[in-house]
């Protein structure tokens, strides 16, 4: 377990801040200690620095997860967020797009989200920006990028994608097997 590169600490920080734009610096700095990023077998790990040092003493090769996976480095060294940073995610996202509970089932297995089955989008959301999607009562689902703008949301027919889905909480029964 390592500290990330520089470039490493780029990639992860531009991905986070398609999501929760700077409030990066609240997931570091919490009132209940200082968090850090942490890179193991291509996964980056978020963690505190409390648990950090109880796992200095723990053999790299023996070591198999610390923390919370916030997301891997791909072989192109692209990072990709996992759905097990939703929780942290969530409660800081800028953008935000609730679903019917109609669209909430194809969205769990895989689907992007559908002007159809869209509930509310948040004001002034771009295209390409990331968001975090929800239900109606306010439960993250899972996140992806706006297809369309807010905008363009209003005019768009009812069968086209507006949310690009890349990840949801039922990925934890589809890839049980690869999350860590």
């Amino acid at each position: 377990m390592r500290p990330l590169t520089e470039a490493e600490t780029r990639a992860v920080f531009e991905k986070l801040g398609r999501y929760i734009g700077e409030n990066i610096q609240l997931l570091v700095d919490r009132p209940d200690g200082t968090y850090c990023f942490r890179l193991h077998r291509d996964r980056v790990y978020y963690l505190s620095e409390k648990l950090l040092k109880v796992a200095a003493s723990i053999p790299r090769d023996r070591l198999v997860a610390l923390g919370t996976c916030f997301g891997k480095f791909t072989k192109t060294q692209k990072f990709r967020l996992s759905v097990t940073a939703l929780d942290f995610l969530a409660p800081y996202a800028k953008y935000k797009v609730w679903v019917k509970p109609g669209s909430e089932q194809s969205f769990l297995y895989g689907n992007h989200v559908l002007k159809s089955g869209l509930g509310r989008v948040t004001e002034s959301t771009a295209q390409y920006q990331g968001v975090v999607v929800y239900s109606m009562a306010d439960v993250p689902l899972g996140f992806g990028v706006a297809a369309k703008s807010t905008q363009e949301c209003r005019k768009v027919d009812p069968m086209a994608i507006v949310v690009f889905h890349q990840a949801d909480v039922g990925e934890y029964v589809r890839k049980e097997d690869t999350l860590t």
